[in-house]
């Protein structure tokens, strides 16, 4: 469990520390006091539901470090449904594009830390998302997972264009989740 000093908090919000020993006390803040020395402790994740609760931004490191958005890309409603089943009961948050144009719109407003991504879908297909993904310096950064029933070499032409992990259809549920949580380490054991 990752916590926060009165002072980390009180520097992030650029506030003076009495201000954040208010909100505790006040218990607009959830915090917890130290055995024997007193001192307040925050729980990242606390934090930051306050800071979304009271619409203040969250700060970049501490945004990345605890996302659990994942956009799902594919047409087939019925396989987009089981991952995001899959994986918002692995404790992830999810939302689902039918096509690689909505996904690509996506992005930007959603800002996952991962996307799962079908190849072939009508329109723009799933290469031309990867290609888009890792050209652009905002999202470049996001894992890559191709979900997809074509051919092992289609399978490595994805990794070879910047998927981090590719899985074949049909997939076992473990399966994704392990691999998730193999590209996510910082959010693993982070469920809420």
């Amino acid at each position: 469990m990752k916590t926060l000093t009165t002072g980390d908090i009180a520097k992030m919000c650029d506030v003076n520390l009495r201000t954040v020993i208010r909100w505790i006390d006040r218990g607009a803040l959830k915090g917890f006091k130290l055995p024997g020395r007193g001192n307040n402790r925050v729980k990242v994740e606390d934090f930051i539901q306050f800071l979304q609760e009271h619409e203040m931004p969250v700060p970049a490191e501490l945004e990345a470090e605890h996302n659990r958005r994942v956009l799902i890309i594919d047409d087939e409603a019925a396989v987009a449904r089981s991952i995001a089943r899959i994986l918002r009961s692995a404790g992830y948050e999810t939302e689902t594009a039918q096509d690689g144009f909505q996904g690509g719109s996506l992005l930007m407003k959603y800002q996952p830390a991962l996307v799962t991504l079908d190849l072939r879908m009508p329109g723009i297909s799933g290469y031309d998302v990867l290609k888009f993904i890792r050209s652009n310096p905002e999202t470049a950064q996001i894992k890559v997972i191709v979900i997809s029933a074509l051919d092992p070499l289609a399978l490595q032409r994805a990794v070879d264009e910047g998927a981090d992990a590719v899985l074949s259809k049909p997939f076992d549920n473990r399966e994704l989740t392990d691999l998730v949580e193999q590209l996510l380490p910082l959010q693993a054991g982070l469920a809420v």
